[in-house]
């Protein structure tokens, strides 16, 4: 009990946040226990977790990212400051996969490009409740009122883009821009893909982006109405002046990087932390990643959402993803000890 008095002072609320408030277990395991540990490309994993380190507020974890940035041997750096922690081990995880999209835009209106991406209103306060996606759209609440950056030219883009949190607009000039998250209307993300399996109009394993975005194209009029039924809307900004060979902003307003940042719940993983996946599948994957970011859909100690680059073709790929397996968050040794005092 000493140490995780100890603990719990010097980590502060974030022991509270983790331990107290979700009723998760939490188990310390060996790197032993990590299948396929040894054949990772640790270097990669380190430079990754450098490009954040720098911007956790902990003690405990600034401490170590000043060692990380000092060239240590990777492999060496993660077994000796950190543990590797499965946390509500007792539920298989669920990955899936989100990418950047690249969507065809002007900033004028005019011809196909008809449909905005907006930036959050001044009235809406961070965390508070505006209306619903069904509202904004059917009561015009958002025209007229400058706040749109960029007109696309699909609708069904604009709703994707939304789920994603991020992307790049192709201008008809031939320039591009990016645009980030910036803020949300409050309401909880539903599943379009869930709502389509209790309709009866797909089984729940032909579900997938591509095969949603396929019906609502179809479907014209049910298909904005299956849109509504989600009534999460998301605003933008944009973030142009990240680098074009850099990934899009994450969570910690930092590019992630393809195939090594994933989106987190980060009431149970905190942002910056190193996470081993083991994911199942048609095409399994073993090795360390980053929480880089989140998502409105990606609720619980075992979820994440790995991010599988930008365009079309990442696109495809993530879209597939939905497969089981487990995701072990590494902490430094400490707090290690204190979630699990017996581990």
């Amino acid at each position: 009990m000493t140490l995780v008095r100890l603990a719990a002072g010097f980590f502060g609320g974030l022991i509270m946040s983790l331990s107290s408030t979700h009723a998760e277990t939490y188990q310390v395991l060996k790197f032993d226990d990590l299948d396929g540990w040894d054949r990772d490309d640790h270097e990669l994993a380190l430079e990754v977790f450098q490009n954040t380190c720098l911007d956790m507020q902990d003690p405990e974890w600034s401490s170590l990212c000043g060692f990380a940035t000092s060239q240590p041997n990777a492999k060496s750096f993660f077994e000796l400051f950190f543990r590797p922690v499965l946390i509500g081990g007792e539920n298989k995880a669920l990955f899936t996969g989100y990418y950047e999209p690249e969507l065809r835009g002007s900033r004028q209106r005019g011809g196909r490009y008809q449909y905005p991406l907006y930036r959050k209103p001044s009235e809406i306060a961070d965390g508070s409740l505006w209306y619903s996606r069904a509202e904004i759209e059917e009561q015009n609440l958002l025209e007229g009122r400058g706040l749109a950056i960029v007109y696309i030219d699909d609708p069904v883009d604009v709703f994707f883009l939304q789920v994603q949190g991020s992307g790049r607009v192709r201008l008809d000039t031939g320039e591009a821009i990016r645009v980030g998250y910036g803020g949300k209307n409050g309401h909880n993300y539903r599943s379009i893909g869930q709502e389509l399996v209790r309709r009866g109009v797909y089984q729940s394993h032909q579900v997938s982006a591509q095969v949603i975005k396929n019906w609502v194209r179809r479907n014209p009029v049910e298909g904005r109405t299956l849109l509504q039924h989600n009534p999460s809307y998301v605003f933008f900004r944009e973030v142009s002046k990240v680098p074009s060979d850099k990934g899009p902003l994450g969570a910690m307003n930092r590019s992630i990087t393809t195939m090594r940042s994933i989106a987190v719940d980060p009431r149970f993983t905190p942002l910056g932390a190193p996470v081993w996946i083991e994911k199942g599948g048609k095409d399994p994957l073993n090795q360390l990643m980053i929480a880089q970011d989140t998502g409105s859909a990606i609720k619980g100690a075992q979820r994440a959402d790995i991010f599988y680059g930008t365009g079309s073709e990442a696109g495809r790929i993530a879209g597939r993803i939905k497969d089981p397996g487990r995701m072990v968050v590494f902490m430094p040794i400490q707090l290690a000890y204190a979630l699990a005092p017996g581990g």
